[in-house]
C-alpha cells in the first residue's frame, strides 16, 4: 500500500540519483510535490531523470556532480540553492561497489570506496548545510545500509564506509539540533537494482557457487520472507523521514530489509 507525502514547496537534492535507488527517490519526492535536484557523475542519466519529471509536471535540476570532488560538490550545491531558494532535504545515495577479499583488495579500490560514500556524504552535508542553518531548518538523510550495523564477506571498504555513516549521522544530529536540523541513516537490505544485480555474478565467481545460490542463501537467506526490499520501499519511508518536522527520530538508523538484521 503506498503512502501519499505532501511535500509541495520543498526542495530536496538527491546524489546517485540517475539511476537505481536515487532515481526511484527522486521521483517520488517529485510526485510527493517537492522540487528535485536530480545530482549524479553520469549527466545523460541526470537529464533523462529531470525529463521524466518535467513531463509529469514536476520540477527538477540537473546536476552532474562527482560527490568526491568538492569543487563540484559545492557548485551543484550552490546551483541547486539559486534555482530553487532553498535546501529542504539531501539524500546522500551515491555510492558504488567493489567485491574483493582483503588480501587482495587493491589500495586504490579502498580509497575510491571510502572517497564516495564517506567523503560524499561529508562533502555535500558540508555543503548544504550552509544554507539549512540560515534557513533554522533542513532534514539529511544518509543511504546506509544492513551492513551499517553488520559484516559480510568481501565487502570491507563498504562495510566501513557503512558504519562511518552511523558516526555522521549521529554527530550532525547533536550539532544540527540548534539549528533545527535533523539526520537519519536509512539501512536498506539487497535492494534489485543495478548496483545489487552486478554484485550476483561477482559474488558467485567468488564464492564458487550459482547466482542463484548467492541470491537465496547470501542476499535473501537472512530475511523472514526470501524477498527483496524494493525502491519503493526506502523512496516511502525517506519521504516520511523528510515530512517528519520533529527531532524524536535525529540521529537514528531505520533498517528496512524483510527482517534481516533486526534490532
Amino acid at each position: 500500500m503506498s503512502i501519499t507525502y505532501d511535500l509541495t514547496g520543498k526542495t530536496a537534492l538527491i546524489t546517485g540519483a540517475g539511476s537505481g535507488l536515487g532515481k526511484a527517490m527522486a521521483l517520488a519526492f517529485a510526485k510527493s510535490g517537492a522540487s528535485v535536484g536530480v545530482a549524479d557523475i553520469n549527466e545523460a542519466n541526470a537529464k533523462a531523470v529531470c525529463d521524466e519529471i518535467t513531463a509529469k509536471g514536476g520540477q527538477a535540476l540537473a546536476i552532474v556532480m562527482n560527490v568526491a570532488d568538492q569543487n563540484e560538490v559545492v557548485a551543484g550545491v550552490d546551483s541547486f540553492a539559486k534555482a530553487f531558494g532553498t535546501i529542504d532535504v539531501l539524500i546522500s545515495n551515491a555510492g558504488v561497489q567493489i567485491i574483493d577479499p582483503i588480501d587482495k583488495l587493491a589500495f586504490d579500490d579502498w580509497k575510491k570506496m571510502l572517497a564516495i560514500h564517506l567523503d560524499g556524504a561529508f562533502l555535500t552535508t558540508q555543503a548544504v548545510l550552509k544554507y539549512m542553518y540560515a534557513q533554522k531548518s533542513g532534514t539529511v538523510i544518509y543511504m546506509g545500509s544492513v551492513h551499517s550495523h553488520e559484516a559480510s564477506l568481501y565487502k570491507a571498504p563498504y562495510v566501513t564506509a557503512k558504519h562511518g555513516l552511523l558516526g555522521l549521522c549521529r554527530v550532525l544530529a547533536k550539532e544540527g539540533a540548534e539549528h533545527h536540523v535533523r539526520s537519519h541513516t536509512i539501512c536498506p537490505g539487497f535492494v534489485k537494482t543495478p548496483l545489487v544485480e552486478k554484485q550476483i555474478p561477482e559474488q558467485a565467481r567468488e564464492k564458487g557457487i550459482s547466482e542463484e545460490e548467492v541470491v537465496k542463501n547470501i542476499m535473501l537467506g537472512q530475511t523472514v520472507d526470501g524477498e527483496f526490499t524494493t525502491t519503493q520501499d526506502i523512496s516511502e519511508l525517506a519521504l516520511f523521514l523528510a515530512a517528519f518536522d520533529s527531532n524524536v527520530f535525529t540521529g537514528q538508523s531505520f533498517i528496512a530489509s524483510h527482517g534481516w538484521g533486526m534490532r
